[in-house]
């Protein structure tokens, strides 16, 4: 069995380095998760992109070999997605766990994911972890850091050979609205990324799919026209996200949900040509 033992359980039952790393409030509210939790359960967006990305693991994943598999979600802030992962595929994989630098995320994580998945405070541009995990979820994440290619080498090294990565990012820079500027995004992603991205980091891109197509001109359009957002104050600022990021009207967000649970499985075996998300599937050479 891997022994984790560059950390140490806080009061919390957070595993937290000798050194913790810097999480950086200005980007990432604190706050703020509590309001992302209810979203990561009932928002429209997050139960589509769960739903397609579990479609994505299911189709890509190779088959068990007989050990057990260990997965960890990196930057994976409050555990929405390991908690939808162990409600709708329990036994996909046999360990789980999640990783963020935020302690406040970690602790409210610990409602959301149980008892049985380790919380790992840790630094994406210096993970401790070689070959440790078989595959490895970084969902909204890359986007916010300038140091991309640097964080996709870390993950690398952290796999096992024949590893899998599931990366997902808001896509296509004529998608980029005010909105990026907001939360802090360094850049949109597309395919040609991933691919010139895998190629340099090691990983062999074997997927990569355009999602939120159906919806994408509604989004862009409600977008078009925002706030001045250079003069607001960083408080303006995470009150209108926390505004406009909130779960809508439970009729508009049935009528969302429909349109975007008709990309899974659609978008997986016929290729959008856009969309404002994308998904990467990366693979760690079995010689690496």
């Amino acid at each position: 069995m891997p022994v984790d033992d560059a950390w140490r359980p806080n009061a919390d039952g957070v595993l937290v380095p000798d050194e913790p790393p810097e999480h950086r409030d200005h980007e990432y509210d604190p706050a703020g998760f509590a309001v992302l939790q209810d979203m990561q359960a009932r928002h429209f967006w997050y139960q589509g992109r769960h739903r397609f990305i579990l479609h994505a693991l299911k189709r890509w994943l190779p088959p068990a070999s007989g050990e057990s598999r260990r997965g960890i979600d990196l930057g994976g802030g409050c555990g929405g997605w390991i908690g939808y992962l162990k409600k709708h595929a329990p036994g996909q994989l046999d360990e789980l766990a999640l990783a963020d630098s935020s302690l406040r995320a970690l602790t409210l994580a610990a409602e959301v994911v149980g008892a049985d998945v380790k919380r790992f405070q840790v630094d994406l541009l210096n993970l401790p972890w070689y070959e440790r995990w078989d595959v490895a979820f970084m969902l909204d994440v890359l986007e916010h850091i300038p140091q991309d290619l640097e964080c996709l080498k870390q993950v690398h090294r952290a796999l096992h050979p024949g590893g899998v990565l599931f990366v997902t990012t808001p896509a296509l820079r004529c998608f980029w609205t005010y909105n990026d500027d907001l939360a802090h995004h360094v850049r949109r992603y597309s395919r040609r990324d991933f691919r010139e991205l895998a190629i340099k980091s090691g990983f062999e891109l074997i997927a990569a799919r355009y999602f939120m197509f159906f919806l994408s001109p509604v989004l862009l359009l409600s977008r078009l026209k925002g706030p001045d957002w250079k003069s607001m104050t960083e408080r303006q600022i995470r009150e209108h996200l926390r505004r406009t990021h909130a779960v809508p009207a439970w009729p508009v967000n049935q009528a969302c949900r429909l349109i975007f649970s008709l990309e899974t499985p659609v978008g997986a075996w016929l290729p959008f040509p856009w969309g404002t998300s994308i998904l990467a599937v990366l693979r760690k050479c079995q010689e690496s």
